[in-house]
């Protein structure tokens, strides 16, 4: 669907400036450039002509009405184009005769009028005028091209043409019903005008990456069988001032001609940050009058129209006041990532399009991705899918399944890589280690696999732990269960080897971002109690946390960190110091198989005498 143009709106296509630089460079090329050829002719007097033919330097001569025009060769042997006036001169015949110059009349040219103008000039330029008439033609078919200034270029799909439903949104149960009402606006618009309801004008989707807010308006769109404007904030950035703003005022334009229809704008931060409060306008004009813009827009039409502006952004914290408040975006729809009946969910809706074994688990892989957005658990299917192929089979299997999860979240195996037969021992005694803290406690997740086998992540190797059921608090016992899991690779190399290596780096990184988070933001500490003393920023893009506290309450809190690990650090020496035979039992056998289920490892854990020569 194309916007229409505006009739009469006095703009001239493309093609009109090319005519006119072209006939331009025509009118120099007649004018200029004959005058230019005319200087490099040489103009000497009759007695130097006369002199010359003598000399036998004349090499041709011709005559008209006005002059003698003859050609010589001078010292550098180069031919010059010479001419002289007309002198009564009655032997000038006999002198030519006598020399042996070839003499003529010039004729003058039949065809020196619009013909040669037409074959000299017209013609050579005609490839560059039929050029620039088709990239007129293209571009104006195309609505939306980089050399269109002020054109939204926002992508407009039929109310049949997105495909999507909120059949094919799982996982999002809250947002969708949010979203509902919308919907219905739309297709009965009159039942909310008889009580004087007014729709709003526009619905924020808020939420990290991967979650489905751009599938989400799509499916709005779709339940609606309205027209669908999708455009992404950098599309509004130019490098002219102006521009920006001359943009949304032609997305709103178009919305308005195909109302009741969804504007879309994705990434919306882009051009929705806070204004600068300094006076400090450096390079922002450009965003401030686009947001500017914007704002008087969604303040301008009327919603009863039927224009929803639903808007995508990971970084709600950096928006303007001025666009979140009532009036604009009146609603705020969060799309989190999924509980564990949502990625069950998700991974049954891609699964529909993959080919399945009956046996398939959906909510034990459910279950080992705790934490995985939308995105994630779609790429878990398509690799499972692409292992099956490789593998030679005709569907997916629970192997396939388990193996693309390990695959998403610790990378390809590296099957080629060397190691030492005693780096390998220590690999295997640092999974053990951890495998084992997490088994001889109470709170912790049980343990599904341990492997040994190099990844492309950099991981040498891995403990995987599910947890039975899923869980949206986390008490201080489990926290702290938590932080001696990690250190409990470190002790297992320290009571098996007697030294350590650089492999707990990643256990280390973890284990201090949990005991910071204890005590600056959980308020796990009998020290500082229920303060904050930390704000998290930008919760949706990786939750980067600044402290808000002295630098003497800030030294106090590093040296609580360090002793809440290090009270970790020996719980697990404790733990793996009264289990040492099994710590070596269980070491020995995943050296020799190099991956073990959770299963195996329980058996042997409550074995007496494991039967490593199975």
């Amino acid at each position: 669907m194309e916007p229409k143009n505006a009739g009469g709106s006095g703009k001239r296509p493309l093609i009109f400036y090319y005519i006119i630089v072209l006939v331009v460079v025509m009118l120099l090329n007649l004018l200029v450039f004959p005058k230019m050829l005319e200087r490099s002719v040489q103009e000497v007097p009759y007695s130097q002509f006369i002199s010359l033919l003598e000399e036998g330097r004349v090499n041709e001569v011709y005559r008209d009405d006005t002059q003698l025009t003859f050609s010589i060769t001078n010292e550098k042997g180069r031919e010059v184009i010479c001419k002289t006036g007309l002198w009564p001169d009655d032997d000038l015949t006999a002198r030519l005769n006598e020399a042996g110059v070839p003499y003529a009349a010039e004729i003058p040219q039949q065809n020196s009028g619009l013909l040669t103008i037409l074959l000299s000039w017209i013609l050579p330029f005609l490839p560059f005028i039929l050029l620039g008439w088709f990239m007129s033609r293209k571009m104006a078919k195309g609505g939306a091209n980089t050399m269109t200034f002020g054109k939204s270029n926002a992508k407009i799909y039929a109310e049949t043409e997105t495909g999507k439903t909120f059949a094919d949104v799982a996982g999002q149960d809250e947002a969708k019903e949010a979203l509902l009402e919308i919907v219905d606006f739309l297709h009965n618009p009159d039942k909310y005008a008889a009580i004087g309801a007014n729709l709003p004008k526009g619905a924020l989707l808020v939420g990290p990456p991967g979650t489905g807010k751009t599938l989400l308006a799509k499916a709005v769109a779709g339940e609606a069988h309205v027209p669908f404007f999708s455009i992404s904030g950098s599309d509004f950035v130019e490098m002219f001032v102006g521009m920006g703003a001359a943009k949304v005022r032609d997305l709103f334009k178009q919305a308005g001609e195909k109302a009741p229809c969804i504007v879309f704008i994705d990434e919306i931060d882009t051009i929705g940050k806070k204004r600068d409060s300094s006076g400090m306008t450096g390079g922002n004009d450009e965003r401030e009058q686009t947001l500017n813009q914007l704002l008087a827009e969604m303040d301008g039409f009327d919603a009863r129209k039927g224009v929803v502006i639903l808007g995508a952004t990971n970084r709600p914290e950096i928006l303007d006041p001025a666009l979140l408040r009532p009036g604009r975006f009146d609603r705020r729809v969060p799309v989190e990532l999924p509980d564990l009946i949502g990625r069950e969910a998700i991974l049954r809706v891609h699964g529909r399009r993959v080919k399945m074994d009956a046996n398939v688990d959906y909510n034990v892989i459910a279950r080992s991705t705790s934490g995985a957005s939308g995105a994630e658990l779609a790429n878990i299917i398509n690799e499972a899918a692409l292992r099956a192929v490789r593998m030679g089979r005709n569907t997916v299997s629970q192997e396939d399944l388990q193996e693309s999860v390990e695959t998403v979240i610790a990378g390809y195996q590296r099957k080629n890589a060397v190691i030492s037969d005693r780096e390998k021992r220590i690999v295997a005694c640092h999974e053990i280690g951890h495998a084992l803290a997490a088994a001889l406690q109470t709170h912790s997740a049980p343990v599904q696999k341990i492997t040994i086998i190099p990844r492309t992540s950099g991981a040498l190797g891995y403990t995987m732990q599910v947890e039975e059921e899923e869980r949206v608090l986390m008490s201080r016992e489990e926290a702290f269960n938590k932080l001696v899991t990690l250190t409990a690779g470190r002790v297992a190399e320290e009571l098996a080897f007697g030294s350590i290596t650089s492999g707990a780096s990643n256990d280390i990184e973890q284990a201090t971002r949990l005991a910071r988070a204890m005590i600056t933001r959980y308020g796990m500490s009998e020290e500082f109690g229920m303060v904050a003393l930390e704000q998290v920023t930008g919760q949706y893009m990786g939750g980067d946390t600044s402290l808000c506290c002295s630098a003497e309450t800030a030294a106090r809190i590093d040296q609580a960190v360090i002793a809440l690990v290090k009270e970790a650090h020996d719980t697990a020496h404790r733990l793996l110091g009264e289990n040492m035979k099994q710590l070596h039992d269980l070491s020995e056998y995943l050296v020799m198989r190099e991956t073990i289920t959770g299963e195996e490892f329980m058996k042997i854990l409550n074995q007496a005498t494991p039967a490593l020569t199975e």
